[in-house]
């Protein structure tokens, strides 16, 4: 099987980490209720971890409330404990197969805790962009060793992964910062 190199699918990866990072970002608070606010949350299940989706309802019936519908009823005090475990600082109130919880106004020092977050997370996704461009420049070692493609031509596929890494880099920072006033506007 010959291998070929594929900027389309370096940048396609690279597209999937910015992706798995909005993601991320969605889950952090902003002082308004949102359903992704859940999203990090496993739940033990069944003898399994699975995310909240799995098992409930997520709604945002007022503006600083969430209300989560849990489909069976024996899985209530195990999703209860598993957002009272969460790092979101949430309280909580269960009413029967209903969640509700409560959207408290943030104050300064946790918005800042929320944007050191929201840092680790552009990090990591910096970090997988990078990831692929190793593979991207490895692959191109390996063609370049096995004369599958010329010096140059590895040369000119090398430039256009840098330049792709660069770009998503730069994507991330702007996406950071728009998070970041996001967070710390009152």
């Amino acid at each position: 099987m010959a291998t070929t190199f594929d900027i389309a699918d370096v940048k396609r990866r690279m597209q999937g980490a910015i992706n798995a990072f909005k993601n991320d970002l969605a889950s952090l608070r902003t002082g308004r209720a949102s359903p992704n606010l859940l999203d990090p949350i496993q739940i033990d299940a069944y003898g399994a971890s699975m995310p909240i989706s799995q098992v409930a309802t997520v709604n945002v019936p007022e503006p600083r409330l969430l209300s989560v519908q849990v489909w069976d009823r024996g899985m209530v005090a195990a999703v209860e404990k598993a957002i009272r475990e969460s790092d979101l600082g949430l309280n909580p109130q269960t009413e029967g197969q209903v969640i509700r919880l409560r959207i408290p106004e943030m104050n300064e020092q946790r918005r800042k805790e929320m944007v050191k977050v929201a840092h680790k997370y552009a990090e990591e996704a910096k970090v997988a962009v990078r990831h692929v461009r190793r593979d991207g420049l490895d692959l191109l070692k390996k063609l370049e060793k096995d004369s599958a493609i010329s010096e140059d031509d590895g040369k000119r596929h090398a430039d256009q992964v840098q330049k792709a890494t660069d770009q998503f880099v730069t994507e991330i920072d702007g996406i950071l910062v728009a998070k970041e006033k996001e967070i710390m506007h009152v």
